[in-house]
């Protein structure tokens, strides 16, 4: 698995965290990044979209359009 990926596992799993929080999971999981290369996959994350970051933490980004499926869908 590249950066990115550990990366975005790693918040999947604690859900809201902060930079030390993943990186002490990734040391935990036996995949250490240094501060850096942690960085870069965070802000290539946030630019694709896949995570957002509210204040100090990053969570997944809440995927949207399920509503207009939804409304579509009953709404005819």
């Amino acid at each position: 698995m590249d950066t990115k990926g550990w990366v975005l596992r790693a918040v999947e799993k604690l859900r809201f965290a902060s930079e030390k929080d993943i990186q002490r999971w990734l040391d935990e999981e036996g995949e250490t990044l240094s501060r850096e290369e942690l960085k870069k996959a965070l802000e290539f994350l946030l630019r694709e979209q896949k995570l957002e970051l509210k204040g100090d933490l990053y969570r997944i980004k809440n995927k949207e359009g399920g509503k207009d499926a939804f409304s579509k869908l009953f709404n005819d």
